[in-house]
């Protein structure tokens, strides 16, 4: 009897699945609110965009809605995500091809990038929603014919044109987003054991299809609209920052690395301990200082010690994720979270470089910290399918005997 009390009390458990992935979420979230606060102000003082308290607000509820999806994702059977991804997905390529007709500039960001929801106030990136409802539909694929050699024409169909066309879509306005699915989806392959010759002959396509869109972008005016002159210049200028110069080349150079500078700057005047929540004098000079550079808003702020505390949390929700992957028997469900969890650090990664002037300028924002709505809610829904995955685990633990069944069943059904 007690022991259908304790099945029946852990099913009714709400932070199901890894509870220190669960803890790390919840205290990351709560973390965010402030720094958000902070360098909201910019939005409203110099981008004349809403109020401080009005962005806040935004930020906390689009927390409670994030954390609601990871709780909501857990009573879904996550198989059952990796068996409608291929519906997901064509409705993802469907809104990439609306936007790129009827998209619209948000505070500056790129044109074709944001599509508004009729009737209301409110836009989402399909960008970040068809990044992850391909990397979805790849761990699908990749299990569903593991047990077979696939044929030449079955790669290109079902695998590599995907991939090629959430790939251009995405390209022609957001370079970094793009190049950021290219590499996680190679990276799915090469877990997912496809074949290393297809996977060579993709990449050396993929190459080549790039450079022609470069090549033909620059040269002509067949692809009206896009950013390729944007990403050569930011490419250009970081290259150019890391030489000497002449005093005037050096000049031009801060002015185009205005960004970089401001965020260097912030980092340097945080120091050890940084100069207190709120206080931060960079935030109305950095631009996006809400989002893609607030890493730096939060060292001036809480120092060098509230930056290895941020670090030290994502880091050990990386390994929490790559432990759950492991134990994780059922092939569908451990590529799944590899997935996931590479998305979520390729992103984290990708932040963190720009701010510190590793790599040049991107937009792309800090998990679960970033002011936004879209990129928000995509992390939360990641970490909501870890989570699923995390707590099937538990149930196949306890099954004990009927555990290689319940594999068979989870592969089949996915």
């Amino acid at each position: 009897m007690s022991g259908i009390q304790v099945k029946e009390n852990k099913k009714n458990e709400f932070l199901k699945g890894d509870k220190v992935l669960w803890i790390l979420i919840i205290i990351i979230s709560g973390f965010s609110i402030m720094p958000v606060y902070s360098a909201s102000s910019n939005l409203e003082y110099i981008v004349n965009n809403g109020t401080t308290i009005g962005h806040l607000f935004k930020h906390i509820f689009f927390i409670i809605l994030g954390l609601g999806l990871v709780r909501g994702i857990g009573i879904i059977k996550y198989e059952y995500i990796g068996k409608f991804s291929i519906i997901f997905l064509l409705i993802s390529v469907v809104f990439l091809l609306i936007t790129m007709f009827s998209g619209q500039t948000i505070d500056g960001a790129s044109a074709s990038r944001w599509l508004k929801i009729p009737g209301t106030p409110f836009s989402f990136q399909p960008s970040s929603f068809a990044f992850l409802t391909l990397i979805i539909y790849l761990c699908r694929y990749l299990t569903k014919k593991i047990e077979r050699e696939r044929l030449p024409i079955e790669n290109v169909m079902y695998i590599f044109g995907p991939i090629l066309l959430v790939f251009l879509l995405v390209g022609k306005d957001n370079g970094s987003t793009a190049v950021m699915i290219m590499a996680v989806s190679i990276a799915v392959l090469a877990f997912g054991q496809l074949n290393w010759k297809y996977i060579t002959g993709f990449i050396a396509t993929a190459v080549m299809a790039g450079g022609m869109f470069i090549l033909i972008a620059l040269n002509t005016n067949m692809l009206g609209g896009n950013r390729v002159h944007t990403w050569m210049s930011r490419i250009e200028t970081f290259t150019s920052s890391k030489q000497s110069t002449s005093e005037v080349e050096t000049e031009v150079m801060k002015a185009k690395n205005y960004q970089v500078m401001q965020a260097k700057a912030a980092i340097v005047h945080g120091g050890i301990t940084g100069i207190g929540p709120g206080k931060s004098a960079l935030k109305q000079m950095l631009p996006q200082s809400a989002s893609d550079f607030i890493f730096a808003i939060i060292i001036e702020e809480y120092g060098l010690l509230g930056a290895v505390f941020l670090i030290g949390a994502y880091f050990i929700m990386i390994i929490r994720i790559v432990i759950i992957a492991s134990k994780m028997p059922a092939f569908f469900g451990s590529l799944l979270v590899l997935a996931m969890g590479l998305m979520f650090f390729v992103q984290l990664s990708v932040n963190i470089a720009v701010a510190v002037n590793l790599i040049p300028v991107t937009g792309q924002p800090l998990p679960l910290i970033s002011y936004g709505g879209t990129s928000m809610l995509v992390t939360y829904i990641q970490l909501g399918i870890v989570l699923n995955v995390s707590s099937r685990i538990q149930v196949l633990d306890e099954e004990g005997i009927g555990k290689k069944q319940s594999i068979e069943e989870i592969n089949d059904i996915a």
